[in-house]
């Protein structure tokens, strides 16, 4: 599962890009149209701003603004910067490897191989997706009661 602070970042990234070249954006106003608590933004819009993502102005007039194109911001470069992975276990992760603890030996292991092919996948996916391409709306999943 994305941690809550990747989902607060790529929905203010994604608001910032639907107001690219509009001039700066208010904090308030991200975080009212995203529903994201005010102070948990602060330092996640920091955070960006320091690894380049984001250009921060102060002031009255101040706000926050992509300081690269929507098409230049993958997904993926957004999940990386706020999770550090993409892989679901560990010893999965390409940049930040780490042995299971209470496991096969990796050359043993078929869920290692299995997550690698994930892990993969999901990175080519979000990767290839910038903030530029349109995402379509999902109808809501219904509760199947039945299932219960």
């Amino acid at each position: 599962m994305l941690s809550q602070k990747t989902r607060y970042t790529i929905r203010a990234f994604q608001h910032l890009a639907d107001h690219w070249g509009k001039g700066q954006v208010q904090l308030a106003d991200i975080a009212d149209a995203q529903n994201i608590p005010p102070k948990f933004l602060t330092v996640i819009l920091s955070e960006m701003a320091r690894e380049g993502l984001l250009i921060s102005q102060r002031g009255r007039d101040g706000g926050y603004q992509l300081a690269l194109s929507p098409i230049d911001i993958s997904y993926g470069d957004l999940v990386r910067l706020t999770r550090g992975s993409l892989a679901l276990v560990p010893c999965a992760a390409r940049n930040a490897h780490e042995h299971c603890k209470n496991c096969l030996p990796e050359s043993e292991c078929r869920l290692r191989s299995l997550m690698l092919k994930v892990r993969d996948d999901t990175a080519s996916i979000l990767d290839r997706i910038t903030l530029a391409d349109p995402i379509m709306l999902e109808p809501v999943f219904e509760k199947d009661e039945a299932a219960e």
